[in-house]
């Protein structure tokens, strides 16, 4: 739709409408300025300014504004309200508490309702932590609340000056009440404003090398990931990257949890916002939302609110990060993401690329990714984002632009095989064609606080799956029967570290969460199957023998017993018994 304007000196004014994507003329703007659209003021961004033209991608939806109607700038850039109150809220795309818009209208949301980003009005017992004559530097940290079971540290924003302390108080404040002044007349309250596409700046970034702990078998033990580290985990339609997701925000070892849900089905986010509230810390006993944000976005939801809803997300994640928090950032799925982005460009009529997404696709993924890391902040804190984000390939196929893009950037690789979870193998991670690129930075870390062997006896299991890959060729034209001895045992032994240690059940209540040194002890156990078995072999019991152990059969169910090492200390000494009695009849 288009029309005519004539040009007047009051405020801006539409001229054509295109989706999302809106024209306005006669409007003094800036890129990335938030914009009030037509009559019920919706809410867009400025995105382009072509001469006297000025392109808007509304964040939702545009269905019935016409041409004409006014187009008024706020004059603000599209940021997030940083502050006491973030921890367990549930918010849309641009930082609107569902809470709050659910209170305000129901079970649907209506255009044109805002809502900020904190309660404005509660109270927080703020504490000081620096004193009248103090010298505040960009980012220190100037007092604290309580917030859940999470410390909130109050910092001076990264864009402030900073100076001398005039005064300051404690008590309870909300977060726009000024709890410290400056002697150059600056007020600073418990609320920052950031905007989104603008990482929060940083003393400098650190090589990592420690892993975040997830608990899950194949990616602590085979994959892992670092503090401050990029992976990705691709997968076609039901193959469990959303399941995935979800354990490592239950589990990892981070101190806070940011879970984006960018364009996922509106199922699949109930489930996350049903079950999260209903979730126990195992840190702490309390409820796991105390320490998490969710970003709930779902595919029926506006494309350019999907656009922002990641980088929303990651500016929070920062902001934690600046307090001296490992924060781990699930995004699911960056395909949605790039889809929202290839409609915005499509609305633009920019030059499409690669199976229609934008040119800019690699950056964009690139300048979010660059986002993670382990960093020191100004203040001279320690802190990490961990960045997982989920991609979705049409049909499983790897070999698509945001795949591959992907793959470019971030250090490890989960890759979901439709295959295995047609086979319940689950998780559904090919182990043949994922990987790590932080084992060497990690390994003095396995070294000293798993076990010297530790290394060792991963660099064996992966030699077995990938020998056991070969000899499969050969078993699919040939039978098992047909192969030596000694591969026959090789394949077995695969099959038990695929069964035993790769599988794991999502939904046990002990299996869901497995700790390093119980990692150790199953990997262990399997290795000294394998190395009773090799020298059987090599006396001359006969491999159906050594396959057909009873203490063997025991093994799988290590994984569901809590307190697991007395039963695992009887299945070794039976099993050495067994051997024994085995290399005896031959």
């Amino acid at each position: 739709m288009e029309v005519k304007v004539e040009k007047t000196d009051k405020q801006g004014v539409l001229k054509r409408i295109a989706g999302p994507v809106v024209t306005a003329v006669n409007l003094d703007a800036h890129m990335y300025d938030v914009v009030k659209v037509g009559h019920e003021a919706l809410m867009g961004e400025v995105i382009k300014i072509q001469g006297d033209q000025v392109i808007i991608q509304v964040y939702e939806d545009t269905s019935g504004i016409r041409p004409g109607e006014p187009v008024e700038n706020t004059r603000l850039s599209l940021a997030v309200e940083l502050g006491p109150g973030l921890l367990t809220s549930i918010y849309d795309g641009i930082q609107r508490p569902l809470s709050v818009l659910v209170s305000k209208m129901g079970d649907f949301i209506e255009r044109g309702v805002s809502a900020p980003g904190l309660d404005m009005t509660k109270k927080w017992e703020f504490k000081p932590l620096v004193h009248e004559g103090d010298v505040l530097v960009p980012g220190q940290v100037i007092g604290e609340v309580q917030e859940t079971s999470i410390m909130h540290r109050i910092m001076v924003p990264p864009n402030a000056k900073g100076g001398k302390v005039k005064s300051i108080k404690s008590g309870s404040f909300n977060v726009t009440e000024t709890v410290c002044t400056l002697e150059d007349g600056t007020e600073l309250p418990m609320l920052q404003r950031w905007p989104v596409r603008v990482p929060r700046p940083v003393k400098e970034k650190v090589n990592p090398t420690i892993p975040l702990i997830t608990g899950q078998r194949i990616l602590d033990g085979l994959f892992p990931i670092a503090k401050g580290g990029t992976a990705a985990i691709p997968g076609p339609f039901g193959s469990g990257k959303t399941v995935t997701q979800q354990q490592l925000a239950k589990w990892s070892d981070a101190k806070i949890v940011v879970y984006i849900g960018c364009g996922e089905r509106g199922n699949e986010m109930t489930e996350v916002l049903t079950e999260f509230p209903e979730l126990e810390d195992p840190k702490t006993g309390k409820p796991l939302m105390e320490r998490t944000v969710l970003i709930a976005n779902t595919s029926n939801m506006p494309v350019a609110a999907r656009e922002a809803s990641v980088y929303t997300g990651i500016t929070i994640a920062e902001y934690f990060r600046d307090m001296g928090y490992d924060v781990s950032l699930m995004a699911d799925s960056t395909s949605r993401w790039a889809e929202a982005m290839r409609e915005i460009s499509s609305r633009l009529e920019e030059m499409p690329g690669e199976e229609g997404y934008p040119a800019y696709l690699a950056a964009r993924l690139s300048e979010f990714y660059e986002r993670a890391g382990l960093v020191k902040s100004l203040n001279g804190e320690s802190g990490s984002v961990s960045v997982i984000g989920a991609v979705s390939p049409p049909g499983g196929d790897f070999s698509e632009p945001v795949t591959q893009n992907t793959l470019r950037i971030v250090k490890v690789f989960w890759a979901l095989d439709a295959k295995l979870s047609q086979r319940r193998h689950f998780p559904a991670i090919n182990w043949l064609n994922s990987y790590s690129l932080y084992l060497d930075t990690l390994h003095d870390w396995y070294d000293k606080e798993v076990s010297p062997e530790w290394n060792k006896l991963r660099s064996w299991a992966m030699g077995v799956l990938q020998k056991e890959a070969e000899l499969q060729e050969i078993v699919q034209l040939v039978g098992s029967d047909a192969l030596p001895e000694a591969e026959q045992i090789t394949i077995e032994i695969a099959r038990m570290i695929r069964e035993i240690f790769l599988q794991q059940n999502a939904y046990d209540a002990v299996d869901t969460f497995c700790d390093m040194s119980k990692q150790y002890d199953m990997m262990k156990a399997i290795r000294t199957y394998a190395d009773l078995a090799y020298a059987a072999q090599s006396a001359g019991v006969q491999p159906l023998q050594i396959v057909s152990i009873t203490s063997k059969g025991e093994m799988p169910q290590i994984k569901f017993i809590k307190d697991y090492k007395p039963a695992l200390d009887k299945i070794l000494k039976d099993m050495d018994a067994e051997f024994n009695t085995l290399r005896a009849g031959a």
